[in-house]
This record gives C-alpha cells, sequence and structure tokens, in this order.
C-alpha cells in the first residue's frame, strides 16, 4: 500500500483531515461523472457534439440551455437562416442537426446562429475541431475538414519517459525567416535538430486555436481546434508520426486555466448566458489576464474539459500534456501576490476544490487511456500533493515545473559577481525537492525569452553579443559567458528531480528576445523567429554551445543518470567549487572567475575513473586546459583533479 504524502511528510500530518477530505471528494466526482467503471468510457464528448458524419448524414450537436433557436449558416446557404438547416432541442440543454452529407462538403466554412431571449448573434461550436481566418477580415470561421483520405499512422507510440529530456518549441516561430512557419516545415527542418540534440521529448507551445497570435497560445478560443495558421490536421499528425519514428514523444501545452473573453469566435455568451462555461459574476474573470475563468465545478464543463484531453490523445496521438497556469486554477485568488510560505494555504477555503478535483480526474483519464502518458503541472506555489500518485493523496501529476530555480538564476546572475555566488545555496535551490515528487528542472524556458526579460546568455553577455561571437575575436565578458551559459546548464541537468526542459534555441545562447508581431513594434516578425544559422556558422561560438548542449544530453540519457539521486561530495565556498555524484558520474564545477586548482582533493566512492567530457574542450568553445582521456583513482577514499577556473568536469567511473 503506498503511504500517504502526510504519513512521509510530518509537516502535512496536521493537514490529515483536508488531504483526506479532499481524496474523498475526487473519488465522489469521479462516481458522478462515470459510476463504478472507466472515467475514459464515460468520456465521450469530443465524439458527440462535434460535426460529423453517421450513416450519411452530418450530425452536429451543441449544448446551449438559455438558446431559443440556433441554425447552421456558412457557404453552403450563403449564410443565410434557413429551416433546412435549424437545429431541434434534444433535451438538457442540447440542441441537434441532422442534414444529408449532400449539404456540407470538405473544406466549406460554416457558423452558428444562436437566438437567446433578447438577442442573437453568430457563434462558433463550442467543440469545434477546425477554425480558419479571413487573410483579408481577419474573421474566424468553422471549416468542414473530411478529407477523402484520412491519414494513415506509421510509427509507433514511444515507450515511457521515466526522466522526460524536453524540447519545448512553438511551431510558428521555429523558422529563420520572418514568417509563420508550418508543421511541415518543423518536421523537415527542427524536428531533425531535436533528435540530433537527443532531447526524448518534444513539448508544444500554441496548438490550440487562439485568436490573436502574440498571446503564444495562451489565450485560447476554440480548445478542440488545431490552430490553422500552422497547417492542416493531417500536416500535424506527420510531425508527430515523424517525432514517434525518431523515438521522441510529443506532448502539449495545454490550456485549461482560462479562456478568451471572445464571443464571435470563442465561449465568451455561447448561448447569450454570461456564466455558461464560467462562474458567475467576479469569480468567471480573471483580473490579471482579461480572460474567463471556467466552472470547474459544472459537471457539463468537466465533460468538455476531460473530453478535450481525449480528443488531443486519441485524434493526434499525442503523449501526454503540459498543463498550463495550473497555480491561477487551483486559488481563487489565481495566486495573485500571494507568498505560499505556509502549508496551511494549500488547503484552505482560498482553494478552488472545485479545479483540484478536475485536475486529479484529468490524471485518471490521461493515465486510463495510456499509463504511459506525462503530465506536468505548471505551478508557483508548490501545493504539497500535486505531483503526488492520487492513492497516496496527491493530485496525480507525473511531474511538476521546478519554476524557481530559473528565478534563482536570474538573481544570482543579476543582482551578484561570480565571487558572491553560493555554492550552497546553488546546491540546494537546485536539489530542494519534495522527496515524494517528481520535478521537471531548467535554467530558462521560453518565459525567460520573452521582449522585457532576458535569456541567460543576454544577461551574461548583453550587447557584446552583436560583434564578439567570433572564435577569433578576443573578449573577456564573451569568454565569461561561454564558459558560465555552459556550467549552469550541466549544473542544472546533473541535479534535476527527474526530468529536464529547454526552450528552443536557448540550447546554443539564441541572441535575441522573443517578440511576437504587434502594434508596438509595427507587426515585425523580427523577434518572433529563430537564427539556427548562427549555431551552425563554424566561424561563431554558437555552435561550441550547441555540441555541448548534445553532449551533456546524450550522456545523463545514455548513462540513466537521473535514475539516482545526486550526493554532495564537496562544497567550497570560498574556492567556489561544488563536486557531487549521480548514479555511476561525478560532476565537478569550479565556477571560479579566476583561480585554477591543481591535484584539487576531494573524499569521492572508491573507484577509477575516465573523463566522460567537460566544457574546457575546444569542440565546446574551451581552452582545452584538460586531457580528454584522463583517468583517475580514488586513493585512501580521495579523488584528485586539476580544476581550471570556470569549468565543469563530468567522470565517468569505469572500474
Amino acid at each position: 500500500m503506498i503511504p500517504k504524502i502526510y504519513q512521509t511528510d510530518p509537516w502535512l500530518e496536521p493537514f490529515k483531515g483536508a488531504i483526506d477530505a479532499r481524496h474523498e471528494r475526487i473519488l465522489a466526482d469521479r462516481r458522478k461523472l462515470a459510476g463504478e467503471g472507466l472515467l475514459s468510457a464515460a468520456v465521450n464528448n469530443h465524439i458527440y457534439y462535434p460535426l460529423h458524419l453517421e450513416k450519411g448524414e452530418w450530425v452536429l450537436r451543441e449544448w446551449a440551455p438559455n438558446a431559443t433557436r440556433i441554425y447552421l449558416i456558412g457557404e453552403c446557404n450563403n449564410w443565410k437562416r434557413t429551416e433546412a438547416y435549424a437545429f431541434k432541442p434534444v433535451g438538457s440543454g442540447n440542441w441537434e442537426l441532422r442534414i444529408p452529407e449532400m449539404f456540407l462538403h470538405h473544406g466549406e466554412l460554416y457558423k452558428l446562429w444562436i437566438e437567446w431571449p433578447g438577442g442573437g448573434g453568430e457563434r462558433l461550436p463550442a467543440y469545434v475541431t477546425r477554425v480558419v481566418q479571413d487573410p483579408e477580415t481577419k474573421i474566424f470561421s468553422a471549416q468542414v475538414w473530411a478529407p477523402a483520405e484520412p491519414y494513415k499512422w506509421t510509427g509507433r507510440k514511444p515507450a515511457r519517459r521515466p526522466h522526460p529530456l524536453i524540447y519545448e518549441c512553438h511551431i510558428g516561430m521555429s523558422s529563420e525567416q520572418e514568417k509563420v512557419a508550418s508543421f511541415e516545415e518543423f518536421r523537415r527542418d527542427v524536428l531533425p535538430r531535436v533528435a540530433k540534440l537527443g532531447y526524448n521529448v518534444l513539448q508544444i507551445m500554441a496548438l490550440q486555436e487562439h485568436p490573436y497570435y502574440g498571446s503564444f497560445g495562451y489565450q485560447v478560443s476554440n480548445f478542440f481546434a488545431l490552430s490553422s495558421r500552422f497547417g492542416t490536421p493531417e500536416e500535424f499528425k506527420a510531425l508527430v508520426d515523424d517525432a514517434h519514428r525518431r523515438g521522441i514523444a510529443v506532448i502539449m501545452d495545454i490550456v485549461h486555466s482560462h479562456s478568451v473573453e471572445n464571443e464571435a469566435e470563442g465561449l465568451g455568451r455561447l448561448d447569450g448566458r454570461d456564466d455558461l462555461y464560467f462562474y458567475q459574476g467576479a469569480a468567471g474573470h480573471h483580473p490579471a489576464w482579461g480572460s474567463r475563468c471556467f466552472d470547474y465545478g459544472k459537471d457539463e464543463v468537466k465533460y468538455f474539459l476531460l473530453a478535450n484531453c481525449k480528443y488531443w490523445m486519441e485524434e493526434y496521438h499525442l503523449d501526454g500534456f503540459r498543463f498550463d497556469g495550473v497555480t491561477s486554477m487551483i486559488y481563487w485568488d489565481h495566486g495573485l501576490g500571494k507568498d505560499f510560505g505556509n502549508y496551511s494555504l494549500y488547503f484552505d477555503q482560498g482553494v478552488d476544490e472545485n479545479a483540484v478535483s478536475y485536475l486529479a480526474l484529468a490524471n485518471q483519464l490521461i493515465h486510463e487511456l495510456n499509463p504511459d502518458a506525462i503530465t506536468i503541472a505548471e505551478d508557483v506555489s508548490g501545493m504539497a500533493g500535486l505531483a503526488a500518485p492520487f492513492e497516496a493523496g496527491g493530485v496525480g501529476f507525473d511531474f511538476r515545473m521546478a519554476m524557481g530555480i530559473a528565478d534563482h538564476w536570474i538573481k544570482w546572475i543579476k543582482e551578484l559577481s561570480d565571487d558572491q555566488w553560493s555554492m550552497g545555496g546553488i546546491w540546494w535551490e537546485l536539489t530542494n525537492k519534495r522527496a515524494d515528487e517528481r520535478t521537471i528542472s531548467y535554467a530558462e524556458c521560453h518565459d525567460q525569452a520573452l521582449v522585457g526579460d532576458k535569456t541567460i546568455i543576454f544577461r551574461l553577455i548583453d550587447k557584446d553579443m552583436y560583434w564578439s561571437m567570433e572564435k577569433n575575436s578576443q573578449n573577456l565578458l564573451v569568454d565569461r559567458g561561454v564558459a558560465l551559459h555552459k556550467m549552469i546548464r550541466l549544473v542544472t541537468l546533473a541535479t534535476c528531480g527527474g526530468g529536464y526542459l529547454n526552450f528552443m534555441g536557448n540550447e546554443f545562447g539564441h541572441p535575441e528576445w522573443i517578440d511576437f508581431p504587434r502594434e508596438g513594434n509595427g507587426w515585425s516578425f523580427a523577434h518572433a523567429r529563430r537564427l539556427w544559422s548562427i549555431a551552425d556558422d563554424e566561424r561563431l561560438r554558437f555552435g561550441g554551445l550547441q555540441a555541448f548542449d548534445a553532449e551533456m544530453i546524450h550522456y545523463v540519457k545514455r548513462e540513466k543518470t537521473l535514475s539516482g539521486s545526486p550526493r554532495q561530495l564537496y562544497v567550497d565556498e570560498d574556492r567556489k567549487v561544488l563536486i557531487f555524484s549521480r548514479g555511476n558520474s561525478i560532476f565537478a564545477f569550479n565556477f571560479n572567475p579566476a583561480a585554477s586548482f591543481e591535484n584539487f582533493t576531494f573524499q569521492a566512492p572508491d573507484g577509477e575513473y575516465a573523463m566522460a567530457f567537460n566544457s574546457d574542450e575546444a569542440v565546446f568553445g574551451g581552452f582545452s586546459r584538460l586531457g580528454k582521456d584522463e583517468r583517475h583513482v580514488t586513493l585512501d577514499g580521495k579523488l584528485s583533479l586539476y580544476l581550471p577556473c570556470r569549468t565543469a568536469l563530468v567522470l565517468k567511473k569505469v572500474n
């Protein structure tokens, strides 16, 4: 029997009653939705509601209890409301349209016209699976999508990823050209790079349709619709299929934390009611994001969101999800301005238990559909139990994002000089994780690259990146930045609590921020792209950073380094040295900005060690101060090394 989280963590013991009550509440919600059967068998709204063919008829349904009339309007009827395209009420607030197959054709545009007491308007179906935007008017319409030849899958789904090595990406900004890139371009040009780097999970942002491109995909309007700005469903399936053939799992950034306010293309006032899918009053409006907040207590909303998870897994063969904005979901105040310094905040009246219950059910559904699926929670509050098994009293996520690590790297780089960095402080912040929950560590993700912020490489080198990154240039600031960029990434990966994440392009120190086209920059794509060519240019130092990233990713994957836990061997605050072991490896870091140390001796597990790789190798943009084939043998339980300044060494035990 799995021990409860309050049995393994004494600090949770005072909240035993609240944890058990939460567990029972989730079980009650599950029984309400699925009875005693499988949750995955009870969740099929994604089949029932969207436009689909049944025995020679098109069938479309909508849940709109406040509606008095619903019509399908579109190219099929010259956008006119006619009785031939009128829906009929079928009970429980549902409406249904059945029309002959010849009435609609692949590629045609359509919408709903919904009438309610005192008004009416054009709407898109809540479960619409294909939405396109007119390039001239910018208006979104639903589109019939029924290609004559359905996509034929050829790749096998990847096996379980106990230690995800995640490459976070955005399809639209993945091209070097100033434009919105496509699924096919990403599959052809970027996916091979990801495979070569060694990452085993691709996390794709902005897949759900969103009206404003600059929202990075976080202001979703149509939850079941793949964003058409990147291509067709078949092109996305080809991308997922290709990734699977390369042994790369594919997960998506799923947004269930809120919805756009938009009425013409979103869920806002779908049937004239303000609270159809959302909480009533102020609780239904996000004060910081200007968006709508789902009513997770409504069965219809739970079915909608759960079916959304099932749809993406079944239709596109996705291997899991990173749930965005979990903190905003699970607290009534969305965690805004709150310092989560007390365990009581995880269980008091400030928690939206409806949202917690939904997330637990989503995790159960996803793992019923695919026991090897990956679920990750983006939460800054540190809610205990979020990534603990449901049987233990947790919510059931496989991982949570270790969001504080990136913040601390910014703080150390921004506020302290190198000689002020605390080795013990770095070790503590990188390894201070709940023992019963696994985490995804990262030095930086897309957040740190957004305009107004700075990437790690830009904080380290700043404007000198623009004219001093040639290999033959001599610039101490660039030397420092290149060295620390490698060390920061390796120490973050080597201490991670289960998995690691990197955002597209950051592996080679992409020199510019992300700024999507908007009015403030003249609708420019100049900073919404990736400059792959600089990583491939042998005259520049970016290629060395990329090569180092690939080396460390391949190494931990090959050696199964992350299967064990990191164990501190030596910390020297004065000399700025941090050394620890993990698995069959020793990781030694000399963060000292000037001093190198000969015959640096420390306690180590007995054995013979070979130099696996080090950050000072010439191929990684270093100065080759270490022999690549060095061997080291412990003597009286101690190991002696040469530690050049600003260098990381990885030793592999060979005997």
